[in-house]
């Protein structure tokens, strides 16, 4: 017989992996929470300044008020309505839910363990006290006694439950005293509750300039002038939280009134969670659950301070510098620097080049503040136009529109009464302006306006002329001291018209058939950005040495994630600094091997866009208003705006570059989810809000020295 070779079959290519494995993600909610244990480390950081650690356990209460309002209320509505369906990550509602109570517990009781072992001794050790009322003298206690009686004691309601005596509405984020008292004639037990007035009356009550003792602590050492005659046989501090979270009809023919309407019923929410404080009896625990319909899941023992964003307070405590950050003046953005004892000329500066802004390093005043002044100053301005989704009580913007309208200027701003916890000072600002005729249009029902613009249009010549700003935060004064954000001025003609339209498209009735160079949400936001990650994959496969670098507050979206997947699948380099949200898993075998993930939380609240297809050939580099989240591309009207300038996509893209090299306040984030601090292991120290800052104060001072 002839020989027969072996021949040995080719092994078998592996299928290829499933983008919508809902392995490859990571859950939403959950992501939130590894976010907020980022700043609750800052706060656990004996390096960090001590004031500023008070601080950020602050803003981890406040961000979590925020997330139980919202978040955690939406998952209480699906499991309510009976909705099982899987999440990203495969996790239902009710796993969720269970999953963020218990990394809440442990949040707490490391909160608990940072402030009274480790924040409160130290302060004291530099003269502030934050004292238990038997911790201080009798002659002290005296004195807080008639105070109380002066100042606490007229503003106090107590209220008892009992026959004909319902339980009482306890508003949202009230802090609250549940009493028992004992009638010693009829030995009738009643429970009472005392609310705590914080919101009229200090939190901390001044013993002396720097000593305090908290209101609640206060009016429970004087229950007995609540109750005269009473026996006060028990006491504990309690928190409600309620889903203050709502939605507008699509079909909603006053928008304006459909919102007020939701918040009249906001206060009203289900409740989500009750903190009460360490060591509350069962009787009172009991009385408190049954009343506000909670189960026993979602009730959360604090032992510590309730409500610990109050911490406010005492981080504004005027003086001891030592204990804070170095302080920062933002400075003029060199090319908007004036002659000595001039203002700035914005609009001038305009006509020669794009100018990128950066804040809080670049100031805020002395170039949005002053393009809209000047704008409404100039005679040859024929309209401004505005968007507004937050902005702060005393912003100068606003009443400077109303200015425009009173000068005879077309003055229009887009006003969003559903951005969220801001509706009620929005519709006073749109009131006010519709009084001076601006005309205000308050966004559609189905949309919140989140895009960041002002266009003014000046006469030139025998035309006109736009002038643009585009912003990746919101006109607010206050935050841009506080947030870091782009800005872009340009008198780009196509960016210009691009503006113009999609204000059209806000004010009027319009559906544009398409934009020119921005990106525009929901209806093309999406879709371009993929098509760019489609555009760097291609150019890869014909050997262009190319990589994508993205830096936002969330990167959520399903498609645009198995976007970035593919570019890693095809060998492109994908870099993502997110502050927040990532349910993107970086590390995957076969998957996401060329994927990096890192975060950056620190002095200054990263809160920049920026998206950078590095192609030799195509370079481009976009800056706005939106985060890759579904309720970003799908349910705001968001903008994204090229920069086309050369010299400033480089100092966007050096900017990435020093993100992704912080190993001081960076975490990076691995595939099994767990966010790893970055620390310089003997080598060079790199911080990218300070690398900025001294880099911000260098080129200001060098140019107003060749100035001079």
């Amino acid at each position: 017989m002839p020989d027969v070779t072996d021949v040995t079959s080719p092994p078998a290519t592996p299928p290829a992996p499933d983008l919508k494995d809902p392995g490859l993600y990571f859950n939403r909610e959950t992501s939130w929470m590894e976010f907020n244990d980022r700043v609750l480390q800052l706060a656990e950081d004996p390096s960090v300044p001590l004031l500023e650690r008070l601080k950020f356990l602050a803003i981890v209460s406040s961000n979590l008020d925020e997330f139980f309002m919202v978040r955690v209320a939406g998952l209480h509505d699906q499991i309510e309505a009976g909705i099982q369906k899987p999440l990203q990550d495969g996790r239902t509602p009710s796993e969720t839910l269970d999953a963020i109570r218990r990394l809440v517990r442990e949040h707490t009781q490391r909160q608990s363990r940072c402030l009274h072992r480790e924040l409160r001794p130290a302060l004291a050790e530099h003269g502030i006290r934050i004292v238990g009322y038997d911790e201080i003298q009798s002659r002290e206690r005296r004195t807080l006694d008639e105070r109380f009686r002066r100042q606490i004691f007229p503003v106090l309601t107590p209220l008892a439950v009992g026959l004909g005596r319902p339980f009482p509405y306890i508003s949202n984020l009230s802090l609250s005293l549940g009493v028992i008292v004992r009638d010693p004639v009829t030995e009738v037990e009643t429970f009472a509750r005392v609310k705590v007035p914080k919101e009229m009356l200090p939190r901390f009550v001044p013993v002396d300039g720097r000593t305090f003792v908290t209101l609640e602590e206060l009016i429970a050492e004087n229950l007995d002038v609540l109750f005269p005659g009473m026996e006060i046989l028990d006491h504990a501090v309690f928190r409600v939280t309620r889903d203050a979270d709502f939605t507008v009809s699509d079909e909603a023919d006053d928008l304006l009134q459909a919102v007020e309407e939701e918040l009249r019923a906001r206060r009203f929410g289900e409740t989500v969670r009750v903190e009460v404080s360490a060591g509350m009896s069962a009787p009172i625990r009991e009385q408190i659950t049954r009343a506000l319909e909670v189960e026993p899941e979602d009730v959360f023992e604090v032992d510590s301070l309730l409500d610990l964003k109050d911490l406010w307070a005492i981080v504004g405590l005027p003086g001891f510098s030592e204990l804070r950050d170095p302080p920062w003046s933002p400075v003029t953005q060199p090319l908007l620097q004036p002659d000595e004892d001039e203002q700035p000329d914005v609009l001038g500066a305009m006509r020669k080049r794009d100018i990128l802004l950066h804040h809080p390093y670049d100031s805020f005043v002395s170039s949005v503040e002053r393009f809209v002044e000047q704008a409404v100053n100039d005679p040859e301005v024929l309209a401004i136009k505005q968007t507004v989704y937050r902005t702060s009580d005393d912003s100068p913007l606003v009443p400077a529109l109303i200015r425009a309208a009173e000068r005879g200027k077309q003055a229009v701003c887009l006003v969003e009464v559903k951005a969220r916890f801001d509706e009620r000072a929005n519709i006073q600002w749109g009131r006010a302006l519709e009084e001076a005729g601006v005309h205000v249009v308050y966004g559609l029902p189905a949309l919140k306006t989140h895009a960041k613009c002002i266009l003014v249009v000046r006469r030139e010549g025998d035309g006109v002329r736009h002038y643009l700003h585009v912003g990746t935060g919101n006109y607010n004064a206050k935050t841009a001291r506080l947030y870091t954000d782009f800005g872009l001025f340009t008198c780009d003609e196509q960016l210009g018209n691009d503006v113009a339209d999609m204000f059209n498209f806000l004010t009027g009735f319009a559906r544009p058939r398409g934009y020119r160079k921005v990106l525009v949400a929901p209806a093309h936001m999406r879709q371009g950005f993929i098509d760019e990650v489609d555009k760097t994959i291609a150019a890869h496969a014909e050997g262009q040495a190319c990589r994508i670098r993205l830096k936002m507050n969330s990167l959520v979206d399903k498609e645009s994630i198995r976007a970035l997947y593919r570019a890693s699948q095809a060998g492109v380099e994908v870099e993502i600094n997110v502050r927040g949200i990532c349910c993107l898993k970086p590390g995957v075998p076969g998957v996401s091997e060329n994927v990096r993930v890192v975060s950056v939380v620190g002095r200054f609240l990263e809160h920049s866009r920026i998206f950078a297809f590095d192609r030799p050939d195509d370079p481009l580099v976009y800056i706005g208003s939106a985060d890759l989240m579904p309720r970003n591309l799908d349910t705001r009207v968001e903008l994204l705006t090229p920069v086309r300038d050369e010299s400033l996509r480089a100092e966007l893209l050096d900017t990435l570059d020093r993100c992704f090299a912080d190993n001081t306040n960076s975490w990076e984030l691995g595939t099994d989810g767990e966010w790893t601090r970055r620390t310089p292991d003997g080598g060079e120290e790199r911080n990218v809000q300070r690398e900025l800052m001294a880099a911000h104060a260098s080129a200001a001072a060098e140019a107003s020295a060749s100035s001079e």
